[in-house]
């Protein structure tokens, strides 16, 4: 009991740390919000679902707004969830939350015993985790990374602050636009290094990540798969902030975290769920 004690002690003191930091009075009756299913610290992975789920929001949001719907579902389906705040509203420079990404996974591991984590990333969240999995060693500690609508190459469009938040430092708004010293740096060589398996999904529709293509990612067949969601259900708008709401969409997510390897490109989701 007293080295469970202990793992538990350690894992809530990691996740004190992920979400320190401030955030402004804009959002901040939600900075130590969980969503619905997350981070229940007693939870202990099945052998259905051996890898408990990290969710990582997007830039200018946080955990308890980015996943009303998808924690709950993948809780539903049996997985271990869990979900952090980092980079206040995910603002702050791309690699130092990649560093509270690091720290949280490490206190996920701990809690669980379990051997690796799958990541699910919307935006931003799907993409700074390969600079987790590509400089910090997550390599070695991810299964599958699902990225919705993620910044991998960045985006043309001038990424607009909300309101609340419109004179708030954004280095990583600079960094997400395409073409940034950082994301040439992240996908130089290698864009998905070995380990994980990367899945990608995204729309047509996407009004903030332009053009919508920049989400995809370059590697075999093997260990990548990019997705489009009207290539298989045409009717469906879905945009850019609410992608991860969209039951297509966890569809994809559910889909991907549940067979070896990445998506398979053949599978066609419910297009009315």
């Amino acid at each position: 009991m007293s080295r469970l004690r202990s793992i538990l002690t350690a894992a809530a003191l990691a996740v004190t740390a992920t979400v320190a930091s401030p955030l402004p009075s804009a959002v901040g009756d939600t900075t130590d919000v969980s969503p619905p299913g997350a981070n229940d610290w007693s939870c202990k992975p099945g052998a259905e679902h051996p890898d408990p789920v990290v969710l990582v929001h997007g830039t200018f949001e946080n955990m308890a707004k980015n996943w009303p719907t998808l924690s709950p579902k993948l809780k539903s389906e049996g997985y271990c969830v869990f979900a952090l705040n980092y980079g206040g509203n995910a603002m702050g420079p791309i690699a130092e939350s990649a560093k509270e990404l690091d720290s949280f996974v490490d206190a996920v591991l701990g809690a669980t015993g379990a051997r690796k984590v799958d990541l699910v990333g919307h935006s931003q969240g799907g993409m700074m985790p390969r600079y987790y999995i590509k400089n910090l060693g997550g390599a070695t500690k991810v299964d599958d990374l699902v990225g919705i609508v993620p910044s991998n190459h960045g985006t043309e469009t001038v990424l607009v602050r909300p309101a609340g938040l419109e004179n708030a430092a954004c280095p990583a708004c600079d960094e997400q636009q395409a073409g940034s010293e950082f994301l040439t740096g992240l996908n130089a060589k290698d864009e998905t290094p070995a380990g994980p398996d990367y899945t990608v999904v995204t729309t047509r529709y996407d009004e903030v990540v332009t053009p919508y293509t920049s989400a995809f990612l370059d590697g075999s067949a093997r260990e990548v798969t990019n997705v489009t969601l009207q290539d298989a259900c045409p009717l469906n708008v879905i945009e850019h902030d609410q992608a991860p709401n969209d039951p297509v969409v966890h569809q994809w997510v559910l889909h991907a975290l549940e067979r070896t390897g990445p998506a398979d490109q053949t599978f066609r989701p419910s297009c009315v769920a």
